[in-house]
């Protein structure tokens, strides 16, 4: 198998018990480079443990994971992080007190000066701010340097949105990313999504609302009572009332 060859993100028969709870259920998921995969179910099937996993946030009972053909042991976020794993979850999160910019760059804050003089690039961060803001639809004319604690729901929502495009990890995961959005975001937030598979980044994409998941994926992935049902679901070859089915379990594929 060439590097090309080697899927970005490899989880074998991974498993995760809450005491008496069995939450995943022998899962495998492969996620290959450049590809966009939407992670579909219902609530309870096990998506945001899955995530939670990958992301680090939870330990797996069992099983391993691969990225990039190596097996690693995420421990923490900050494992999955430096593996080029970034998540954005639905309510990710943002310090009121502090600027969009700020929040933008929290931990990871850009410098300027010599090194004995070393500052944070206020300039340079409200800049990229300004930037990012409008790629993710927010037309309003919102000042980099406003307090978070000042924004609408949405409006923080699509900032966690843009934390995550500025940092060039190789697999982002989008966590209800269109929850609370207004139309304009949303559709920032899919062009976003759009851009990422061009520039050869992968992304799970992870939604209630079908039609968002259909205008970005390559593939479907359906989870039901803790394990994969379907994983090759295409939004070119499968109906929405197909993928449905398969979330509630009528059929085992479409």
């Amino acid at each position: 198998m060439t590097d090309s060859d080697t899927p970005l993100i490899e989880m074998r028969n991974i498993e995760k018990s809450y005491g008496p709870v069995h939450a995943l259920r022998g899962v495998n998921l492969t996620i290959r480079k450049g590809e966009i995969v939407g992670l579909l179910g219902d609530n309870g099937a096990g998506k945001s443990t899955l995530i939670k996993v990958l992301s680090g946030a939870v330990p797996y009972t069992s099983g391993k994971i691969f990225v990039n053909g190596k097996e690693l042991t995420l421990r923490s976020t900050n494992d999955a992080i430096n593996s080029g794993i970034e998540t954005i979850y639905q309510d990710s999160a943002l310090v009121p007190q502090l600027s969009i910019a700020r929040n933008l760059f929290l931990g990871r804050e850009l410098r300027t000066g010599p090194r004995f003089m070393d500052r944070m690039d206020q300039t340079r961060m409200n800049s990229v701010a300004a930037d990012l803001l409008r790629r993710v639809g927010i037309s309003k004319n919102i000042p980099p340097t406003t307090p978070i604690g000042s924004l609408s729901g949405g409006e923080r929502q699509a900032v966690a949105i843009a934390r995550a495009m500025y940092f060039d990890s190789e697999l982002i995961i989008l966590d209800e990313p269109t929850n609370n959005l207004g139309v304009a975001e949303t559709q920032g937030v899919l062009q976003f999504v759009r851009e990422a598979r061009d520039t050869g980044h992968s992304c799970i994409f992870i939604a209630h609302n079908i039609h968002h998941v259909f205008q970005v994926v390559d593939r479907m992935v359906v989870m039901l009572h803790g394990k994969i049902v379907a994983d090759d679901l295409s939004p070119k070859t499968s109906s929405i009332m197909d993928v449905e089915n398969v979330i509630m379990g009528k059929n085992q594929a479409a």
